[in-house]
């Protein structure tokens, strides 16, 4: 079985690619100052970056999970969602309101990709 972890840490690594598939640990905002879209614009940044150095993309997400610490933010985050998300390739992708472990946060998206 051969697993592949990017950016490795004691806890947790960012990234685990096996079977030609990419997973990402949960992403938060390193700007927590900014509001739910400043956020989660970073956020996806994040995912941007992370599913590049891994060989894939956001045409390829198979299933992405979004935490949101207030549904009063459904639609700051998603109209920062409809900007990004491929057309013709939007993911599966469920949405719910959660206590995130920073109370700053206001956003964690995980996501599950295929590689290209």
């Amino acid at each position: 079985m051969n697993i592949t972890r990017l950016h490795v840490g004691k806890r947790l690594s960012e990234v685990a690619i096996h079977n030609d598939t990419v997973y990402l640990a949960g992403q938060i905002a390193d700007g927590t100052e900014e509001g739910i879209v400043g956020q989660t614009r970073e956020v996806l940044g994040h995912v941007d970056r992370l599913l590049a150095e891994a060989g894939s993309d956001k045409s390829c997400i198979l299933m992405c999970q979004i935490y949101i610490a207030d549904m009063a933010d459904f639609g700051g985050m998603n109209e920062v969602w409809d900007e990004w998300v491929t057309s013709g390739h939007t993911p599966p992708r469920a949405t719910v309101e959660a206590k995130l472990a920073n109370p700053a946060c206001l956003v964690e998206i995980v996501v599950t990709a295929a590689l290209r």
